[in-house]
This record gives C-alpha cells, sequence and structure tokens, in this order.
C-alpha cells in the first residue's frame, strides 16, 4: 500500500466523540459530548415537519440559503452594531467545525504559525495541522484560567498570523472580558494579525458576566472572523448548521473553501433554522435563564457530594478536579483517560479526560456537562456520589 498522508499521524480521533461511544456501548449517563437531550424549540420542529412535504429539498446556494444569511445578518448584525451584508460577509457552513476549517484554511499558508490558547476545543490542533500551520499554544491558567498578555505578544512578534479564541470557552467556561479581548485586538491591529472567534456559546453566559463580539470593537471587523453555530442556542447539533462572519475578501476566499469542501448544508435545515432565528428576544433569556438553572443545579450537586470543581463564567461545561482519586492505591498509575473509561464502566456516567484539551502535561481533571433534563443531572449526581465512597 501506497504511504498515507503523514499529516493524519499527528493528532488522533476525537477523544470527546470516542467517550461518547464507549459510553454507548456500556448504557452510561453521556456528560461527555456536549449536546442537550431535549427538544428545539417547537416552532423549529413545526417549521421542519412542514418542509418534509413543501421543500426545498435540492440544493441551496452554495454559500448559503438567501433567507437564512439574511437572517443572521440581522441577528448578529444588531449584536455587534454594524451592518453586516448578506451577500459579502457571510457565508453558511456544515457546523461550527466546518466555519473554522474553512476560516483556517483561507488565511493559513504551510509553516504560518497561529495561536491557540491551552486548554482548547479539540478540534483547533488538528484544523491547523490540516491547514499547514504550526499551533502556538498560549496557557490559560486554572483555577480562573487567567493568560499572559505579553505570551500572545511574543507570539504575534514570532509571525503569529492569527489567534483562535473561544469565547465562551469550551472546555473551562470562560468568558472573556471587554478589557482583555481589546488588548488582544490591539495586538492583532498592531502586527496586521487576524482574530478567529468560536462563539457558538454566546448566549449560554451567567451573570454578571457578558458575551462581548470581538468583531464588535472598534476597529476590530477587518481582522475577526467570525465562527459560529445555530447548534447550541438551539439545541439542534444534529442539524449542522454554522456560519462565517467576516470581511468580504476573507469570506470570497472561505466561500471557495467550503464550496469544495462540502458544497453547501442541508436545505430544508436551513430554511426551518429561519424559524428560529426569528423568535423574539425573550427567547434567548430564557435559554440563559434556562442553562442558569441546569449550572446552579449541577453545581450544587457536586458540592453535596464533595468533588473539587470550577465555576463557569459560559457553556455549559465544568471542570472536575480528580486527583484525590488518582493517589488511590487502585488508580495507580491511571491516566485520565484510563480514570474515565473506569467511571464509565464502573460508575455509569461518561466525561471527557482534560489532556484532550490541553498542551500542558494536565491528568487530573475531567469535564462534564450539564446540557441534560433535571431528571438526568439528579441520576448522574447519585451515580457520581459512589466516587466519594472511595475516599472513606
Amino acid at each position: 500500500m501506497p504511504e498515507l498522508s503523514r499529516r493524519v499521524g499527528t493528532f488522533t480521533d476525537s477523544v470527546i466523540r470516542r467517550m461518547t461511544r464507549i459510553s454507548n456501548k456500556y448504557g452510561a449517563i453521556n456528560l461527555s459530548q456536549g449536546f442537550p437531550d431535549f427538544d428545539p424549540p417547537k416552532e423549529m420542529l413545526e417549521a421542519l415537519s412542514k418542509i418534509a412535504f413543501n421543500g426545498p429539498h435540492q440544493y441551496a446556494i452554495t454559500f448559503g440559503a438567501k433567507n437564512l444569511r439574511e437572517a443572521i445578518c440581522r441577528k448578529q448584525s444588531k449584536a455587534i452594531n454594524r451592518e453586516i451584508d448578506p451577500e459579502t460577509e457571510i457565508v453558511i457552513t456544515c457546523g461550527g467545525t466546518e466555519s473554522m476549517m474553512c476560516a483556517m484554511m483561507t488565511i493559513c499558508n504551510p509553516g504560518d504559525k497561529v495561536l491557540v490558547f491551552s486548554p482548547f476545543y479539540e478540534n483547533y490542533g488538528a484544523d491547523a495541522i490540516l491547514s499547514g500551520a504550526e499551533p502556538i499554544y498560549v496557557p490559560l491558567v486554572p483555577p480562573e484560567y487567567n493568560f499572559d498578555i505579553s505570551i500572545i505578544e511574543n507570539g504575534f512578534k514570532a509571525g503569529a498570523k492569527a489567534i483562535i479564541i473561544c469565547n465562551p470557552s469550551n472546555p473551562c467556561g470562560k468568558v472573556f472580558t471587554r478589557e482583555e479581548l481589546t488588548a488582544i485586538g490591539n495586538l492583532a491591529l498592531k502586527y496586521d494579525a487576524f482574530i478567529v472567534t468560536d462563539e457558538v456559546y454566546e448566549h449560554i453566559v451567567f451573570k454578571p458576566h457578558e458575551h462581548v463580539y470581538a468583531s464588535g470593537l472598534p476597529g476590530m471587523f477587518d481582522h475577526v472572523i467570525t465562527c459560529n453555530s445555530l447548534s447550541k442556542t438551539f439545541s439542534i447539533t444534529g442539524w449542522r448548521l454554522g456560519y462565517l462572519i467576516g470581511p468580504a475578501d476573507v469570506v470570497d476566499g472561505a466561500r471557495k473553501v467550503h464550496d469544495f469542501l462540502t458544497v453547501g448544508a442541508a436545505a430544508p435545515l436551513q430554511e426551518a433554522a429561519v424559524t428560529g432565528l426569528n423568535l423574539p428576544e425573550s427567547y434567548y433569556e430564557d435559554l440563559r435563564a434556562l442553562y442558569t438553572r441546569k449550572r446552579d443545579k449541577f453545581i450544587k450537586g457536586l458540592d453535596d457530594i464533595g468533588l473539587k470543581h470550577n465555576v463557569p463564567a459560559g457553556t455549559y461545561f465544568v471542570m472536575v478536579d480528580i486527583q484525590d482519586f488518582l493517589n488511590l492505591p487502585q488508580f495507580n498509575g491511571m491516566s485520565d483517560l484510563d480514570f474515565c473509561e473506569w467511571v464509565i464502566k464502573n460508575i455509569g456516567v461518561a466525561a471527557v479526560p482534560g489532556s484532550s484539551f490541553f498542551k500542558e502535561d494536565v491528568n487530573n481533571l475531567i469535564r462534564l456537562h450539564f446540557a441534560r433534563s433535571e431528571e438526568t443531572l439528579d441520576e448522574s449526581i447519585r451515580r457520581l456520589a459512589k466516587l466519594q465512597d472511595l475516599l472513606k
């Protein structure tokens, strides 16, 4: 057999999705892969049921159905206080994952450097490699996940072409402040670099924190490529609808990449998504309230059973410290991945090992999520309580 591409040997399959497969095998509660176990808005389901019979069922315009582009641009123009042109400054993609890949392949040449915060959503490292770029990692330091701005400037001085910012951040739940984003933006302007943002959790931010759009900061739109998705906002992770917004020249390139990667997102789902984007502003307020209740409930449950954790400012993820368990004789020599597999088989709850998110040698954290019904969260805590029996 001829030699395979060397790039595919430089990263593994998704550990997150692998944990889902193991969870399914053992019938565990899946708190690893971040998707809700409740339905999308009723209005969207009703729209989709009509579209199933009436169409559209053929190709949409490659870079996105016109009415969906217009609906997203209306929403995001209001958010950043700047009119976004639906004809030149947006492309609809097959999920936020593809929008990030389109961004990276549009701006990166082989050998370019890209700054990536660590911990990071696992796709970013692979995206950089697949686009021929070299990732340079910037530590987000637990437990507050703060960073040293001088490290970012040094990266730009070393020639980094872009920085990827997940805001709010998967996996740690950090919400970047206006001051932090402004400081990063000033460096991007100074060194003529891009900011590539992943903002899929924009509406899952807990008070008093607020989501700040980097593209809406003064003078930043032409340096920011916004990658986003409807998946988390409308609980439709399986619909695979994302988008990329940015300056026209960047979007023109991204549309070319998108055209030859996937041709286009599913036409019936694009049509149904317009209904969701036309929901009143109260929908987003209710979504934040819903996830605030879930976060508070889940964190209280973790506290009640004595598991150490951070308190996320956004997203629906919690990082749990497992060092006390790894110190026990029965877990001697176990990695966090080994521990997660043991918990699936013996406790019945699936988590993601923290090492899959960190460039640094971090083996004492696991990620859980709370995008589940109250009944499922209650049962998850009941099962996780068995872990504490090991420490007695």
